[in-house]
């Protein structure tokens, strides 16, 4: 299995993020030694997609994939591919504050910790759907880890598509999020155009 393990603070400042997109409280004060060049239109586009798959955890491979499924659907092409990339498993887990970072909640559903519908699943990549319960398995539930993660996240906002309630560990999708409510600075049109060349 492929594993990306760049320094996260390092790929944000190349990207021109800031960590708290990613769930990550810190702050770089260097400046990319690329920062005032001129970038070309192919360049753009490659680093809005390197910033997606960054932001979700995704390796070029599946984000392909994404891409193609999303250009199948109706409507378009980058809100479908927004709107599938924020709804994976382990991207709801971290919304909804059951972990610090989308790494974090990638390893919480890698483990085993999580359940759709009272059925365990172990696939950070599991796309939900309206409806869905999301929930920490009850044997999980009174591990220090959660208590932790419960304490940092307890401010969060929760995004307006999703229900959480953090005493009992536990969220409901209300709906498929729109791109309107997703507050992640991509512009997916870059992405389009990038890969229908």
């Amino acid at each position: 299995m492929a594993v990306n393990r760049v320094p996260v603070l390092k790929r944000c400042r190349s990207l021109g993020l800031e960590p708290a997109f990613l769930g990550y409280d810190k702050k770089s004060n260097r400046t990319s030694p690329r920062a005032g060049k001129k970038v070309s239109e192919y360049g753009l586009q490659l680093r809005e997609k390197q910033k997606a798959k960054f932001i979700y955890g995704v390796l070029e491979k599946p984000f392909r994939n994404y891409y193609k499924k999303a250009d199948k659907m109706k409507g378009m092409t980058g809100e479908n591919l927004m709107t599938m990339l924020e709804t994976r498993l382990d991207n709801v887990i971290f919304r909804l504050g059951f972990a610090r970072t989308r790494r974090e909640a990638r390893q919480v559903v890698g483990h085993k910790h999580v359940t759709v519908n009272g059925k365990v699943i172990n696939i950070p990549s599991y796309l939900i759907k309206a409806g869905d319960v999301i929930a920490i398995r009850e044997k999980s539930k009174s591990l220090q880890r959660y208590k932790d993660i419960v304490e940092v996240t307890g401010g969060r906002l929760i995004p307006q598509w999703l229900d959480g309630d953090m005493e009992a560990l536990k969220g409901t999708v209300k709906e498929l999020p729109s791109r309107e409510v997703i507050d992640v600075p991509v512009n997916e049109m870059l992405i389009v155009e990038l890969y229908s060349k």
